[in-house]
């Protein structure tokens, strides 16, 4: 049993979690606490990934990211360095598709704050980056912890966008979900089954812990 494929999809998972948890605590403030022109138009751009196929996704990162595009374009002609086929496209894909689940988490967690204690910090002269950083998100990060769990454990499953953008070459950018596909379509029934029980009980234990998280809250 190679077991590549599980070390792999751990390390995509962790990465694509830590950038969706930055990107969704950022605007997830400025949609709780802000008002402005399309502030509604921007959430709901922001949540597409939940609901597009995730070829769709994977084909707009190809689109963007590629050779040929304008990202990809420049990172390949200045940097010499190609997302498209790497590991790191892996990362970036189930990034996209995890970072729904923690921009609602966050804005829900930021809107439930109790704005009073935040206005008592501020009259002991605290800046409003001390306020965010010992106030605001302390209170709000049990919340957003728990839809944090639920991003890794999609980013943990995720294959459609992935399979696009990275492919499934074995030892390089081979993931559990993909993994199981390729051990199906070989006929590898024992593997698969193996594979399919390890990320049915990660996912199950990480379900578990966020359904406590949101309980607690």
């Amino acid at each position: 049993m190679d077991w590549f494929p599980l070390g792999l999809s751990l390390k995509v998972a962790a990465l694509a979690t830590v950038l969706a948890l930055v990107l969704g605590i950022a605007l997830g403030w400025v949609i709780a606490r802000k008002r402005f022109p399309g502030r509604n138009l921007l959430e709901a751009a922001c949540m597409l990934p939940l609901v597009l196929p995730p070829t769709v996704i994977g084909y707009g990162i190809l689109v963007l990211a590629g050779r040929r595009g304008p990202l990809g374009g420049w990172l390949r002609e200045h940097l010499g360095y190609t997302l498209i086929f790497s590991w790191h496209g892996a990362v970036v894909a189930s990034a996209v598709v995890a970072f729904p689940l923690v921009l609602k988490s966050a804005s829900a967690a930021f809107a439930g704050v109790d704005r009073s204690l935040e206005a008592a910090a501020r009259t002991l002269r605290q800046t409003p980056l001390s306020v965010f950083l010992r106030i605001t998100l302390p209170l709000a990060w049990p919340g957003i912890l728990a839809g944090t769990l639920l991003a890794f454990a999609r980013a943990m499953g995720e294959f459609g966008a992935s399979l696009m953008v990275a492919g499934s070459i074995p030892g390089q950018t081979q993931t559990l979900s993909m993994a199981i596909y390729d051990a199906v379509q070989a006929g590898h029934d024992d593997r698969a089954l193996v594979l399919v029980a390890v990320t049915s009980l990660l996912s199950i234990a990480l379900l578990v812990l966020s359904n406590r998280l949101f309980s607690n809250r």
